[in-house]
């Protein structure tokens, strides 16, 4: 905390845009808690913690092996989660966040012992607030 302090000093010293620089700190900060309450949400099924990260509308797409291209809503997917056990044997990474005024692209990856769920989730800031608006996913095995 010290070191963020110290270089918002040090920028304003040389006469920098301290407000432009505090904004993408803070919105880089906000996308990644948006993201971690997903993740956390997701591994302890915790619908509630969930349902703060996604936007009521949005959707959940992905390319199913059997039944082919498959989209649906993220938050009614999760909701049919309720009432299961908590992930074991998982581990949650975010590989980069990417923002672009108020768009933000990230990817996830979910791992569990025999494969890797990669995520990338695309989120806007609405009202103030980051929510995910759209995720695609793929499985791949672990090790890969």
């Amino acid at each position: 905390m010290k070191s963020r302090a110290l270089r918002l000093l040090t920028f304003l010293l040389i006469g920098g845009s301290a407000q432009l620089l505090f904004a993408q700190t803070s919105d880089y900060a906000m996308v990644e808690h948006t993201i971690n309450a997903y993740l956390e949400g997701d591994t302890h099924k915790d619908f509630e913690t969930l349902k703060t990260a996604f936007h009521s509308d949005a959707t959940m797409k992905y390319v199913s092996s059997k039944s082919g291209y498959q989209e649906y809503n993220a938050l009614e997917v999760f909701a049919a989660e309720k009432g299961r056990e908590p992930e074991k044997n998982r581990s949650n990474s975010i590989a980069y966040i990417s923002i672009t005024g108020k768009a933000a692209h990230a990817k996830l990856e979910i791992t569990y012992p025999k494969r890797v769920m990669v995520d990338y989730v695309n989120l806007l800031k609405i009202e103030g607030e980051w929510k995910i608006v759209n995720k695609i996913f793929s499985l791949k095995p672990n090790g890969m």
